[in-house]
């Protein structure tokens, strides 16, 4: 935590003097995108899963016509094909459950009153009104049109419209792409739920920045907008 704390306050003194009392929050947008870019890899190889399971059709639908009566043996040939491919239908999970550390080492600097013993100075930094150590509910004290809340109401603006984008690109996407289904429409064990859901997942990013500390949801909201811009890159 102290030397993590140390690299946001070095990274913010660096930045003073384009951003003045917000270096600290423009420290965090880059520490994210650092982040992102270290996963990109990953990333790159899901979207390379994700074609490599729409060029396993014709074989797929190889496996229809054979098995079509028994839909268990279907399911099973299925998974079996995908294991020979080295294809996992869930490598697309792996870039982001590598940023939760990153994430809770975030919530946790922001959350706490000391660090190694001596008091938090990260705390006194701000996003223009907004200290980053607060959350929408110490904004809403103030007001919603005080200079914090209007804050976390621009935040809000832009997580609504990158997950209204985000909506529309896994829509087209899961029509497009129907790699992870067998039989009639029948999806392999475990997609049916991540499918639903998926689309939704960038709104519930507005339950986050609303119950975290500022400096945890600006991570957030950088983190979603680079993965929604490069879905949209690597799966065009």
């Amino acid at each position: 935590m102290s030397v993590f704390a140390n690299l946001v306050e070095h990274l913010a003194d660096l930045l003073q003097p384009l951003f003045g009392a917000s270096a600290a929050a423009a420290a965090i947008v880059m520490f994210t995108a650092l982040v992102r870019l270290l996963v990109h890899p990953l990333s790159r190889a899901a979207a390379r899963g994700q074609k490599a399971r729409t060029a396993l059709q014709p074989k797929i639908a190889e496996l229809r016509k054979k098995h079509g009566k028994n839909p268990e043996k279907l399911q099973k040939a299925v998974l079996e094909l995908h294991a020979e491919e080295k294809v996992s239908p869930l490598a697309g999970c792996l870039p982001g459950m590598l940023q939760i550390p990153a994430f809770f080492l975030l919530y946790h600097l922001f959350s706490s009153d000391t660090i190694g013993g001596e008091a938090n100075g990260l705390l006194g930094h701000q996003l223009f009104a907004a200290p980053l150590g607060e959350r929408w509910t110490d904004a809403l004290q103030g007001g919603v049109l005080s200079g914090a809340g209007l804050v976390y109401a621009g935040l809000f603006v832009v997580v609504a419209c990158v997950a209204a984008f985000s909506y529309r690109l896994s829509k087209r996407m899961t029509a497009a792409n129907p790699a992870a289904r067998v039989g009639d429409g029948e999806q392999l064990p475990g997609l049916g739920a991540v499918t639903k859901v998926m689309p939704f997942m960038s709104f519930f990013t507005l339950v986050t920045v609303a119950v975290v500390p500022l400096a945890a949801a600006l991570y957030v909201v950088t983190s979603t907008t680079w993965s929604v811009v490069e879905r949209a890159v690597l799966y065009r």
